[in-house]
């Protein structure tokens, strides 16, 4: 909460904390002063300390810079430097993948993420019995799953309730603005963002990183709301063909 309201003062108690650890001379700005607000991306942690103290005791060092190509013998830099390696691991080529690369298809037709609607954060419109759980970015993955799950459990126990066979979720107002489905700036976000959801610029379509406001919503909240269309099973047709009855 503090980064996202106090970015200069979360960089500044950052930075301060790291000052600390590395010697006095060192090149802070350049290794350690990135272009973006500690909330608009993830941050590395070193719990134990153990990267700065190699630092300080000249076992390890920081190059930062942008890799321009792969070479024989290493790594070499957009600056034209090249790092000799005997080992590269490779950390920065994550894509994110929407629903797992489940394609989606509802009465023949070929559903296209990116022009749904997120609802709640856990259902899509348009396409009917469909949950999924997607966790906070700024907080425990599993704390908005758990309450996903308890709300999927709600709202399976009120379509039995009421003999419902089908719910869907529709957005019928014109005036909900879309918004990118996550708020990050990060680089694995921005390379896949256009192929999710969009969430929308009210409830019950936008998508929360707030743990209390969920609670509130899917804990507590109505199933039956304006944006949500429930279906009964049709009721079975009389056959108009004459029947035979044999005494």
């Amino acid at each position: 909460m503090l980064s996202r309201r106090r970015p200069e003062l979360a960089k500044s108690l950052l930075r301060k904390g790291i000052e600390r650890r590395l010697p006095a001379d060192y090149d802070f700005d350049t290794h350690f002063k990135p272009p973006y607000n500690p909330w608009e991306q993830r941050l590395c942690l070193v719990p134990d300390g153990d990267l700065f103290e190699a630092i300080n005791a000249g076992r390890a060092s920081i190059v930062t810079d942008r890799i321009e190509e792969f070479t024989e013998s290493g790594i070499r830099l957009a600056s034209g430097r090249e790092l000799a390696a005997d080992l590269i691991v490779t950390a920065t080529g994550l894509n994110m993948l929407a629903l797992g690369g489940i394609e989606l298809v509802v009465d023949g037709r070929e559903v296209s993420l990116p022009e749904t609607l997120s609802y709640k954060g856990m259902m899509l419109s348009g396409v009917p019995n469909l949950a999924m759980t997607f966790g906070y970015t700024n907080a425990s993955w599993t704390l908005k799953c758990d309450l996903t799950c308890a709300y999927v459990c709600r709202l399976l126990n009120h379509m039995d309730e009421h003999g419902y066979v089908q719910c869907t979720a529709d957005n019928s107002d014109p005036s909900i603005g879309r918004e990118p489905f996550i708020d990050f700036s990060s680089g694995y976000v921005q390379r896949a963002i256009d192929k999710f959801p969009s969430q929308g610029s009210r409830k019950p379509w936008r998508v929360y990183q707030n743990y209390a406001l969920d609670i509130v919503s899917l804990r507590f909240g109505s199933i039956e709301d304006s944006a949500m269309r429930f279906q009964r099973a049709p009721a079975a047709v009389a056959s108009s063909e004459p029947q035979e009855l044999v005494a």
